[in-house]
Formats: structure tokens, sequence, C-alpha cells
């Protein structure tokens, strides 16, 4: 078990007030209809295009968080992400599109998760009435940069601004010298474009987690002791649940699972370990997380945040206010993540009735045989 102290713990606890936007951050930064984009790198190595972009954690987690808020009428235009991109919506209306020239589309609100497959043109506008915020996913720590629409591209050129094949933005309106074609990321040409798979509407609606798509279920070995049993719904991949029922909507590789966790007013998950790292992103304030055996250690952690919390760090999640509170979950890997109770929780949960069969789901107790392994 890893002890974390305060300080540690407060240097890995992101406030609101600590993003830091970039408006410069990709190659479409000056087109019209595009230039009051806001982006942040929050956790990870990053995947913006610009050396001026402030990464809050830049600490490699497996995945890279990061966010995005835009005025009313603002588009984030078409381009390709080599590793999975998943968008997720906490705060107004937007309209995602995707395609060859973003023929397709469909709309997101808050709650709502879409992940988007790798190699297809992917794009979204502000389509609500407030500047709204998403935050992002991108699995992998080196996300291999972003390809942008040869239009855009295209485009771009008349501001001054270019792409380098290492992923870093040249603006010659701040000094940059004009780069060759050789120095450039090539565009990608017509029929290149025209063979990239196609995603149907269909398709795509079964990549998406509505908030009314979600199945929260009891999740863990603590479900039957006292102001516990909060509620997990799968989001994508296999998560930190110990309900063998759960099943995610979204199942192919990412990288990373992600998970809504519920708690009720009162209620908290019992202490718990990993053996990876995990970030947790609420949707309302009212959430502390404990860690380390004594509890000495805590952090709050407030509507929007992010809280990065280490491999082997004990961690308990208290809702401390007076109403439900939703908090998404996101765990390095694709495989099934293995929590760790505390053995008193076991010892306790075993007296209720409940056990955690040789998976880790939870069982009754009096179901789970006790034997020894056979020496060989």
């Amino acid at each position: 078990m890893t002890r974390i102290s305060q300080t540690e713990a407060d240097a890995r606890h992101i406030k609101r007030s600590d993003y830091q936007s970039c408006a410069v951050a990709f190659i479409d930064c000056k087109k019209p209809g595009s230039h009051l984009k806001q982006n942040y790198s929050i956790i990870g190595p990053g995947v913006t295009s610009s050396k001026e972009q402030v990464i809050n954690l830049p600490e490699a987690h497996g995945f890279n968080i990061g966010a995005a808020a835009m005025p009313p009428g603002i588009t984030n235009n078409l381009h390709i992400h080599f590793t999975a991109e998943v968008f997720m919506v906490y705060d107004g209306e937007y309209t995602f599109r995707w395609g060859p020239n973003g023929e397709n589309e469909l709309v997101g609100r808050p709650g709502d998760i879409i992940s988007v497959p790798t190699w297809i043109y992917r794009g979204f506008v502000n389509s609500g009435t407030g500047d709204g915020w998403i935050f992002t996913t991108l699995g992998g720590d080196n996300t291999g940069g972003v390809i942008f629409h040869p239009d855009i591209i295209q485009e771009a050129a008349g501001f001054g601004l270019y792409l380098s094949k290492d992923n870093v933005l040249i603006d010659t309106s701040k000094g940059d010298p004009v780069p060759s074609a050789e120095q450039c990321i090539t565009p990608m040409a017509t029929e290149e474009v025209a063979s990239l798979r196609a995603y149907s509407p269909e398709e795509m609606r079964q990549r998406v987690v509505s908030t009314t798509d979600r199945d929260f279920r009891p999740a863990f070995i603590d479900m039957g002791l006292t102001d516990c049993g909060a509620e997990i719904a799968p989001v994508i991949g296999h998560g930190i649940t110990q309900n063998r029922d759960h099943t995610a909507r979204i199942s192919n590789p990412h990288g990373f699972s992600m998970e809504w966790l519920r708690v009720q007013p009162g209620q908290w998950v019992s202490p718990f370990t990993l053996d990876e790292k995990m970030v947790v992103i609420p949707r309302e304030s009212g959430v502390r997380v404990v860690m380390n055996d004594d509890g000495n250690v805590s952090v709050d952690v407030g509507a929007w945040e992010t809280f990065s919390i280490p491999e082997g760090v004990l961690r308990g999640f208290q809702n401390t206010g007076a109403k439900t509170v939703e908090l998404l979950l996101i765990v390095a890997g694709d495989h099934q993540k293995r929590p760790k109770f505390r053995g008193d929780v076991i010892e306790a949960a075993f007296a209720k009735g409940h056990a955690l069969d040789a998976q880790g789901y939870v069982a009754a107790a009096h179901l789970i045989p006790s034997y020894g392994m056979v020496a060989e």
C-alpha cells in the first residue's frame, strides 16, 4: 500500500481556477468561426500542437484528459486522431459531426459521453446558448498528433499557420519562418479521405452513452454495510465494478475504462486500493476523497474539477452534501480492474452475506468455497 501526503494529494487536485486555456492550440485557431475556441490540457503529456499550451499535470497516466469551451456557433473543425477520443459533455449542447466532410451529426447534452472511432474525421460545434464545457479523454500517453481535413490545412496557410511533421504549430505571424512542403504534414489526398471507414448514424449511436442509457447498480462488496451501497453505471470497457451483471455499452479497447459512480447523501465507498492510476471528475460538488489507512489525508473535489489518484493509494469516496453526486471514474488499461478493499471491510461484508468470487465479483458468501492450492 502506498501512502500519500496532503501536499502530494493537493498537487494532484486540479481546480477549475487552475485550468489554463490556449487559444492557439491547433492549426484552425485563426479560421473565422473557430477563432474563439479555448482548449485545455489538464492531465497527461498533452495533445496540443502549441508550445504555449499549459498542462496542469503532465505526468503519464496511459491517457490524456483535456477540455474545450467555446461560444455558441463556434466550431472545432474536422480532424483525425489515431487513438481513442471520448467527449464528456458537462455543460451546454454540442453537435458532433463526422465523416469525410462532416456530413453526419448527433447532439450531445450534459451527462452524455461520445466515443469517436479512430481514423475518421470528426469535429463539433457549440449548438447551445452558452459557452458550454466538454472534457475529453484520449487513449495513450503519446496520441500521435492530429491530421486536420485538407481544406482546413489549406485555409490555415492563408493565415500563416502550418503544422510540422512532428506536430508543432508554425505561426509565421509570430516570426516563424515559412516552412517548406517537406517540413509539413502532408494533407490527405482525396482518394485517401474517400477510403476512410464510414460510420452510419445508427453505428455511431452505439458509441454514445446518454443519461438515459446509464445502468446504475450497486457496485461493491460493501453494498450491504451501513451508509454504503454506491452505484456504478459502466460506460467504456472493464472498470472497477464488482457487479458481474454490469456490461459497458462501449467495449472496444480504448486504453482506459470509464464509469459513472453515483453516491447518495451521507453515503460513501469503503476504502480500497487499485493497481492503476485513476482520475476522478465530479459533475456536482460534495465529493470527498479520503486517503491512507488512517484517513489522515482528504481532498474535497468540486464540480468539474479533476483529481488524480496514484496507483496503490488507499482511497474512499464520500458524499458530504445534501444531494446525490455523480463522478466520472477514468482508470488506465483495458483489462478488468480489481479494487482491493481493506480487510475489515471484507470481514464485515462476509458477516452480511457477501464475498468475492475468483473473478472478483460479489456473490453470496455461503456459495464461495474455501480451499487451499495444491502444492506442486
